[in-house]
């Protein structure tokens, strides 16, 4: 399960996406510091299986946890090359240019 948000911005919908077990923490990794706020993330939880048709509609895309990252790249969304880890957790974003 994944908690996801949509933010509305003029013409830009970001998809804020996380893994059930990484909302509220905060991640942190050398330099890199990761709070997955509940505020940003979490509206609905909804099956993972539902990511294909909101990453359709989005316009930029913020994934935390290893389980949304990886159906993102199962799915095409996202090059498994350009995923990062903080703390052994996945993390990556997408920003689709129309």
């Amino acid at each position: 399960m994944i908690y996801v948000k949509i933010h509305r911005s003029g013409n830009d919908i970001l998809l804020a996406a996380c893994d059930k077990e990484v909302l509220g923490n905060t991640l942190t990794d050398g330099e890199f510091c990761l709070n997955v706020d509940e505020g940003f993330y979490e509206d609905m939880l909804v099956d993972v299986e539902e990511l294909a048709e909101l990453m359709a509609e989005a316009t930029i895309a913020n994934l935390t946890g290893n389980e949304v990252v990886e159906k993102a790249v199962e799915l095409g969304f996202v090059d498994k090359d350009c995923v990062m880890e903080i703390s052994g957790v996945k993390h990556a974003q997408v920003v689709n240019i129309i």
